[in-house]
Formats: C-alpha cells, structure tokens, sequence
C-alpha cells in the first residue's frame, strides 16, 4: 500500500524541485540573459529545460517499479503503460509548479524551500499516511486541489486493483488540468 505512493513521491521530488532549481540556476549564474536574446523561442527554451527531468522521472518511475516488483515481490497488477501514461501527464503539472517556482525565487536555496514548502504539504494531505476519509471536512475540501493526491490514488488503483484507464480517467483528467 505505501510503495505506489512513495513511488509518487520520488517522481514528485525529481519533478518540483529539480525543475525549480534549474531555472533559477539560469538566473543565478547570469546566463538567463543570454538565452532570452538567443534566436530560440521561449517555448522551445522550456521543453529544453523540462524535458530531461520529465524524462529522468519516468526512468525513476520505471527504476523503482522494477525495485518493487523483484525485491519486494509487489505484483504490478494494472498496467505499466497506464500507469507510465499517468505518470507523463502528472509531471506536467509538477514541473509547471517548479516552474512557476523558478519565476519568483532568484536563489536556488529560496527555490528548495518554497518546493519544499509545497511538498511538505502537499505529502501530508495526500493520503499516503492517513487517509483522506479520515480527515477534518475543511481538510478534504482543500485537498482537491492536490495533484499528489489523485496521483497517489491512481497508482494505488492500477498497481494494487489493476484498474484501467475508465477507472481512472477522472483523476487523470484533473492532473491534466493542473498541467
């Protein structure tokens, strides 16, 4: 029950706080500057920068599934391109966070922490420790905003149940919103 959600959280780390730092790293060092009057388009510049931690998440995606399945001996029982597919469209949305990030931090320290500001919170109304049931109304009413936690729920769908994608299609619906 907790290896899908820790697995959630790694993708998570990788996705927020590398993405964040990076840009901000651009900044820093002053090399912002020479980007923006480069003859590459602001689109362009972003896939450039997003793509390889989007790409570096999904092999610790598949990194980690494979730890579950050989040392722990977690049966994967849903699908590995659903649950993949999911995991594509949650990281827009992470790594749109930890580009928002970037935009109003000028320090990669003050970028790690407001990341690990959201984090924190984002990890403890997820469900990954307590469930979402269980939690105070005002609790479950802010926590539809947290893209952890439909993430967090799918995995747990697809990895344990073997869900398919019409039992998951309203959760990957919402994080493709939030990308």
């Amino acid at each position: 029950y907790m290896v899908p959600g820790i697995l959630v959280l790694l993708v998570t780390l990788i996705g927020m706080i590398l993405s964040a730092i990076n840009l901000v790293r651009e900044k820093e060092i002053g090399t912002i500057e020479q980007i923006n009057v480069s003859p590459i388009r602001k689109s362009q510049f972003l896939i450039g920068k997003m793509l390889p931690f989007w790409l570096i998440a999904l092999f610790e995606l598949a990194f980690g599934l494979t730890v579950a399945a050989l040392v722990f001996k977690i049966p994967i029982v849903g699908s590995l391109w659903l649950i993949f597919f999911n995991a594509s469209v949650y990281l827009l949305g992470v790594l749109g966070l930890g580009l928002l990030i970037s935009t109003f931090t000028n320090t990669q320290q003050q970028a790690m922490f407001i990341s690990w500001f959201f984090l924190v919170i984002f990890i403890l109304m997820s469900g990954l420790f307590t469930p979402i049931e269980s939690m105070p109304r005002w609790a479950q009413i802010i926590d539809l905003a947290n893209p952890l936690a439909y993430f967090i729920d799918s995995m747990r769908r697809i990895m344990m149940v073997g869900s398919g994608f019409m039992d998951v299609w309203e959760n990957i619906a919402i994080l493709a919103g939030y990308g």
